[in-house]
This record gives structure tokens, sequence and C-alpha cells, in this order.
């Protein structure tokens, strides 16, 4: 299991990775869309490679970004049955997902996404628009977010089983770390309180 482990914390630090690096490809994709209204109100002109070049950056970054957000637990959940059971109970439930959901799915999109890709890569594939991008970048993020998705499901699953044999602490407990929403409400209240602190000197 101790080898399970590392190699667990080896996909972690691998979707960290990832994730940290990611956030970018969404500020480019938003300074090129930026650039491309100016220079299409501005100057009248505009290209499809620069639509296009946004979409292949938003897919990268919500496909590649996917391993990640199950790392951080951030994914959707309808936890209004389950959140009443034990946490052995929960952490059960979140096996017989990882195992009979999310591998099978991952793996079927991998099976089929995969010879898809190839075949772009052989023939060249381009874009139908005038002026579009060649496709198999875009399609390459498919296969690849998906198989970061199924490293990271194998990470939580043995996870999840270390817990339950006692090895290690609650793989779904918050670290302590914030959400973006609570270190936004935090930042409000601090300007509130030096706001109102400022009215009253005054």
């Amino acid at each position: 299991m101790q080898a399970l482990l590392k190699l667990s914390r080896g996909i972690d630090w691998l979707n960290s990775l990832v994730g940290r690096w990611i956030i970018w490809l969404i500020l480019a994709s938003t300074v090129i869309s930026g650039i491309n209204a100016i220079v299409r109100k501005v100057l009248h002109t505009s290209s499809n490679a620069f639509l296009e070049i946004q979409w292949y950056l938003f897919a990268a970054s919500f496909l590649l970004a996917a391993g990640y957000t199950l790392l951080q637990g951030e994914h959707v959940k309808v936890d209004v049955i389950a959140s009443r059971l034990s946490k052995r109970a929960q952490i059960w439930i979140d096996i017989f997902g990882f195992v009979f959901f999310l591998t099978p799915m991952a793996i079927a999109i991998l099976w089929f996404g995969t010879p898809f890709v190839l075949q772009a890569i052989q023939t060249g594939e381009m874009s139908g628009n005038a002026g579009g991008l060649i496709r198999w970048p875009v399609y390459l993020m498919i296969p690849a977010g998906f198989a970061l998705l199924l490293a990271q499901g194998l990470s939580e699953l043995i996870k999840r089983i270390a817990f339950l044999q006692g090895l290690i602490d609650d793989p779904t407990a918050k670290k302590g770390e914030k959400t973006a929403e609570e270190d936004l409400a935090d930042a409000l209240r601090t300007l509130t309180g030096a706001k109102n602190k400022n009215e009253q000197s005054t």
C-alpha cells in the first residue's frame, strides 16, 4: 500500500502542477478575445483563427484541469443523502463511483478518442472556416484531459482505501485553504471595515 500511496502522491503532484499552469490559458484566451474585439471594432477586420484559438484554449483549460478539479474535490456533487451518512459510508460511495463510473467512462473516451486524434494528425484535418486552424491540437486535449482525470481517479481511490485501512487522514477533508469565494468575502469585509473606520475618524 505504501507504494500505491507514493504513486498517488506523484499523480497529485502532476495534476497540481497542471492546475497551476492551466489558469494562464484562460488569461491568454481572455486577452486574445479582447484584442480581437478591439481590432474588429477599430480596424473593421478579423480572422477566424483568432476566434478558434480562443475555443482551443478554453477547451484545453476545461479538459486538462479536470484531474486538478477532482484533486481539489470541486466537481459537482449531489450530497442530499450522502451528507447524512457516516464518513466511512461516504468514502465507500466515492469508491463505488470511481470504480464503476469514472474509470469506465474515462477508459471508454480514451479508447474511442485516441484513434480519432491519430486520424486527424495523419490527415492534417483543418477547420472548415476560412483562415481556420489545424484541428488535431484541440482534439488531443480530449485523451490528454481524460488521461489526467483517470490518473487522478486512481489516486483518489488509493487514498480512500488507505483511509479505510487507517493509514492516512480523511482525504476528503479540506486542508484549511479558503475557496475563492471565501477569499473574496474576507477581502470585502476588510475593505468595508477600513472604510467604516475612515468614516468614523472623519
